[in-house]
């Protein structure tokens, strides 16, 4: 099938209104759409997963996910086909609303009435952190409207609300909660540009919703509130101090690996037991202090990429870069899509107002190529720069752009995740996923 990539500027969508509250709670949302070329695209995008089981990448604040409708088997298995995704790898159910969420949390017997069905537990982090990169761990409920493929038979499921205006405006149009794994092929790294869904997935779905770089450039963080104590099963963009401020929550702790975990049992979120974010080249990942790598053993490979970050020298100081040889990474050079401050009415909530309003300017790295003398070895050298923020958003971007340089190895410079940073950690679990460790 032919792949197409829709272009919509989440600015462009319309006027964002916010239903009041008395709570912290962002209870619901609603979006006067103007009409024009973006809404149009974005409504296309919507009726192909609501009338077809073929699903549709779109980008989120994270990375770019893709969707199909978390109620219907057909589309959800579709996901697994275009992905190449082992079946018991449990996907993250996507929704726009907190009514929303209760309204699955009720089943078909679907009542609003009574108690609220979100645990309680979760109540601190949907307050503080929704919407947001944080997915949180829910009990499937009898008569459950999901389909079974998205909890992988596991008697719980995983939930989020997305940042991004774009994400929940496709999910508004829906009216449908969207199972929303990475769009990208299974154990490849995750795609944080349009681009790096159609490297992947070109002719395995028909359409990919390019909002342009994601902001944040790893993955949600995973919590488990079910269990006692309250446990972070995968790390991502709200960090543990984040979450021990948080009432109910002081204790949480670590209860991830980062390595994969392997063995016969389902892994309980997604990213847990298998080999993840790999590129085709072999990496060779130097924790934060360690000896960089030694020319001996970088000239054992005729084409080799370096992705630095604090300290390393260009090329580990061990070539001159060539002139006029420089690549551009993923996408141009640009804003995130994860905002679109002038659709925001003055008095919307603060907390989410200013997380709409946060725009990033970002460079996306290049490669810039050395050339060894005496030599016929060549190093492509990335350098991601000293801040997490920008190391977590370019680090898929590089494994990427090296790969299709065709390098052989790419060493890799860490950086310290032991200073209570879990971007920085988020940033390492996926890196020793994928990775050989020199430490």
């Amino acid at each position: 099938m032919a792949t197409n990539i829709l272009a919509v500027d989440p600015q462009k969508l319309g006027n964002i209104t916010f239903t009041e509250t008395k709570t912290d709670l962002i209870e619901e949302w609603n979006i006067e759409y103007a009409d024009g070329q973006d809404y149009q695209s974005l409504k296309r995008a919507a009726e192909e997963i609501v009338n077809t089981d073929t699903p549709v990448a779109f980008p989120t604040e994270t990375v770019y996910g893709l969707g199909a409708d978390a109620t219907r088997s057909s589309a959800v298995k579709a996901i697994f086909a275009a992905k190449g995704r082992p079946s018991d790898n449990p996907l993250i159910v996507h929704i726009h609303s907190l009514p929303q969420l209760r309204a699955l949390l009720s089943g078909k017997d679907a009542s609003l009435t009574g108690s609220d069905p979100i645990p309680a537990i979760y109540r601190p982090l949907i307050e503080r952190f929704w919407p947001g990169p944080l997915t949180i761990i829910l009990p499937v409920p009898e008569n459950t409207v999901l389909a079974p493929e998205v909890t992988a038979g596991l008697t719980t499921f995983g939930a989020r609300m997305p940042r991004s205006i774009l994400a929940l405006s496709l999910l508004r149009l829906c009216g449908r909660p969207l199972a929303g794994p990475s769009a990208n092929a299974s154990t490849r790294p995750s795609p944080t540009a349009a681009e790096h869904v159609y490297d992947d997935l070109q002719g395995r779905i028909r359409t990919i919703v390019d909002g342009g770089p994601c902001e944040v450039g790893v993955e949600s963080t995973v919590v488990d509130g079910l269990s006692s104590p309250p446990s972070i099963l995968r790390p991502g963009g709200v960090t543990v101090e984040q979450l021990r401020q948080c009432p109910g929550w002081e204790n949480v702790t670590v209860g991830y690996k980062d390595k994969q975990e392997g063995g016969a049992s389902k892994p309980r979120a997604p990213g847990m037991k298998y080999r993840h974010y790999s590129p085709k080249a072999e990496v060779i990942l130097f924790e934060a202090g360690a000896t960089r790598p030694e020319r001996e053993e970088v000239m054992k490979k005729s084409k080799v990429g370096i992705i630095r970050t604090k300290s390393w020298d260009a090329a580990l100081g061990l070539a001159s870069a060539d002139s006029n040889v420089a690549d551009t990474n993923g996408c141009v050079n640009g804003t995130s899509q994860s905002n679109s401050a002038s659709s925001i009415p003055t008095d919307a909530p603060s907390r989410l107002s200013n997380l709409l309003r946060s725009v990033i300017q970002h460079q996306t790295p290049h490669a810039q190529r050395h050339t060894l003398s005496s030599s016929d070895s060549e190093i492509w050298d990335i350098d991601l720069g000293a801040e997490t923020d920008e190391v977590a958003r370019g680090l898929f971007s590089a494994l990427r752009e090296l790969d299709k340089k065709g390098v052989e190895v790419i060493f890799v410079e860490g950086i310290d995740d032991t200073t209570g940073d879990d971007i920085a950690a988020a940033v390492m679990n996926r890196l020793r996923k994928a990775a050989e460790i020199r430490t």
